[in-house]
């Protein structure tokens, strides 16, 4: 079976460019031009992956991303955007997207970006997994405490989950940016700092997993 993207664009041009681009790629591509009728399509029909535009009628690409990440929190994310400012870029990833493309882009630069986010979410990806008193659930994409559920945003989470998915190994922030922003964004140590400060707190007494290493980066013990 052959791949399936969902393009939500507003932009005729743009939409029939990408999709045809992705069809010469062997890709299996639909097209939907408002943020609606493509957030129903996400949550209703089956893709691999959606190639969503940040400024859309009806509904925005910011609203999109962050329902269809309650609704299929398993279903990979890029957003398309205009926007150069790093505050725009960062909500998009708080939303839960899980990598931002800035338009214009190459479309060897997008085919790329595709092919790797395939594969992160091809990998075997184990449903849950514990450390100290805590339980981290993937497809959720929740943390829990017990029985309650601690209120980490999506961003959070995927900077947990780099953590343990590199566990016992030393992460600069370079890699952390890498992992967690995507491999385009431009980020300050400071920023990165504060956001594994935040997860940290919410961690509470768990913070102790994550150890800061002196002019590195930082290492998750179980």
């Amino acid at each position: 079976m052959n791949t399936r993207i969902l393009i939500i664009e507003d932009d005729p041009a743009i939409g029939m460019a990408l999709r045809d681009d992705l069809e010469l790629e062997s890709y299996e591509a639909e097209l939907c031009c408002d943020g609606e009728e493509g957030l129903r399509k996400a949550l209703t029909e089956t893709f691999d992956l959606v190639l969503l535009d940040i400024g859309l009628p009806g509904k925005s690409g910011l609203d999109v991303c962050r329902e269809v990440r309650v609704g299929k929190p398993d279903l990979p994310v890029i957003l398309l955007t205009a926007r150069s400012s790093e505050a725009e870029k960062v909500l998009g990833l708080e939303m839960g997207a899980d990598d931002y493309v800035t338009k214009p882009f190459s479309p060897l630069e997008l085919r790329a970006r595709i092919k790797a986010l395939l594969r992160r979410s091809a990998r075997n990806e184990p449903p849950s997994q514990a450390f100290g008193e805590f339980e981290v659930d993937f497809h959720r994409m929740e943390l829990r405490h017990g029985e309650a559920v601690i209120d980490i945003t999506a961003l959070e989470f995927k900077l947990l989950s780099a953590f343990l998915n590199h566990a016992g190994r030393v992460l600069s922030r370079n890699r952390l940016l890498d992992l967690v922003w995507g491999s385009n964004a431009v980020m300050t140590d400071r920023v990165i700092d504060t956001h594994v400060a935040n997860l940290r707190k919410k961690l509470g007494a768990g913070g102790s997993h994550i150890v800061s290493i002196r002019g590195i980066g930082y290492r998750f013990d179980q």
